[in-house]
């Protein structure tokens, strides 16, 4: 008789963002007159930049015609993706890196689980407390995090590195040594962002303990605090001991789409193997690449068009953040984030648990958030809302928060 993979019978509950979800549905199935405004999900509103539009349409014509069809394409990516990669995320931090050292994927979401299929099943992991639900889960399926303990709301084998108002959400460093670091700044959910000698604290500490960092950069492109690295590459060493994930679908719209990219230096090695020809050897096995029109498209997000398009967008939804941080602030709340982040973090008022204040957002002015203990424990007692809505949603959710 053939077996399952008992490790997905251990998980918690619902995914998050499945539990949001599920309760919005059934409030507005209750209340069919109400109009339900969704700030829970990172999902972006605006449509895609007309370059990148134009761009997949030429691309899509492209492969109608004989001579220009194109078939499989290369599993790691175009070259001339690969190219604007390099020139548009890296060369102006003063960061090298080879084309080959560039993987492009179907969105981040996915290579940060399937890392997982070259690291050890040992491998204990330490991740930020509050954090995206996604790196624990991922390591879940592959029997790294150990038993759930529901009372503590943690894996009995995950290191969990507390991000809280008292140290700015930046945590410190881990006191237990694990194998993998997964960091994520500009943070998600908190909004906070960390500074070059924060992050270089981190990696020295890696160097020194033999740890994998995994730097998900998806909100670079919101960055913009001078002190703030853009690329875990700026740091001394980091090629030794880094990957760095980037996605497409905050920075350029492409949530619809499925488009980033994963930089695994050649530096990196474990056991004797390069994790470079070890990740080329499992996408040779496991993919068949991204298709050509979407990467056509991302070409496009680095052309001098597609280019202001897209930073006119963030800094659209950097207006909705920062509308929602400084209107909850005059409302008495205590807010962070915002600046260098999509995300707005809030202390729930009153005392309040997270899926309280869900459940009152929801029910008395008919707003849907993210409630922070999703994230992990250090969350209880917190809230996200995004400014990925469109700026009309922004300002009625704000003014209908402010009501209660």
């Amino acid at each position: 008789m053939y077996r399952i993979n008992a490790n997905f019978l251990k998980y918690p509950g619902a995914y998050l963002f499945l539990q949001v979800a599920k309760k919005r549905e059934a409030f507005a199935a209750a209340h069919p007159d109400r109009r339900i405004i969704s700030l829970g999900v990172g999902d972006v509103t605006l449509p895609l930049a007309p370059a990148v539009v134009s761009a997949m349409e030429a691309a899509v014509r492209e492969m109608g015609r004989r001579e220009t069809f194109r078939g499989y394409p290369p599993t790691p990516g175009y070259p001339f993706l690969k190219e604007k990669i390099l020139a548009g995320d890296f060369a102006p931090y003063g960061v090298h890196l080879e084309p080959e050292e560039i993987f492009i994927n179907d969105g981040a979401k996915g290579d940060l689980g399937n890392l997982g299929d070259i690291l050890s099943g040992d491998d204990v992991i330490a991740v930020c407390n509050p954090t995206y639900p996604a790196y624990v889960d991922s390591n879940v399926v592959y029997g790294r995090c150990g038993e759930y303990d529901a009372g503590k709301g943690q894996w009995s084998r995950v290191i969990y590195l507390p991000c809280v108002k008292e140290n700015g959400f930046v945590p410190e460093l881990p006191a237990e040594r694990p194998d993998v670091l997964y960091l994520c700044f500009p943070n998600n959910p908190t909004g906070a962002a960390i500074t070059r000698a924060q992050l270089q604290r981190f990696v020295d500490y890696a160097l020194e303990n033999g740890c994998l960092i995994v730097y998900d950069a998806a909100y670079e492109g919101f960055i913009e605090s001078p002190d703030v690295p853009h690329t875990v590459y700026e740091c001394a060493g980091a090629k030794r001991c880094a990957i760095e994930v980037r996605s497409f679908s905050k920075t350029a719209g492409f949530t619809g789409c499925r488009l980033g990219y994963m930089a695994i230096p050649m530096e990196l090695e474990a056991d004797g193997v390069k994790l470079n020809a070890l990740w080329r050897q499992r996408l040779a096995v496991k993919s068949n690449g991204v298709p050509y029109v979407i990467q056509r498209g991302g070409e496009a997000v680095y052309s001098p068009e597609g280019r202001a398009q897209t930073r006119a967008q963030i800094a659209y939804y950097k207006k909705n953040a920062a509308a929602i941080r400084d209107g909850l602030r005059q409302a008495g709340y205590e807010a962070f984030g915002g600046t260098d982040s999509p995300y707005v973090w809030l202390r729930t008022p009153g005392g309040r648990s997270a899926w309280e204040f869900f459940d009152l957002l929801l029910e008395r002015a008919n707003v849907v958030g993210t409630p922070g203990s999703g994230f992990g424990p250090s969350g209880e007692g917190y809230f996200r809302l995004t400014g990925f809505g469109t700026w009309e949603d922004t300002a009625e959710a704000l003014d209908r928060i402010r009501s209660l």
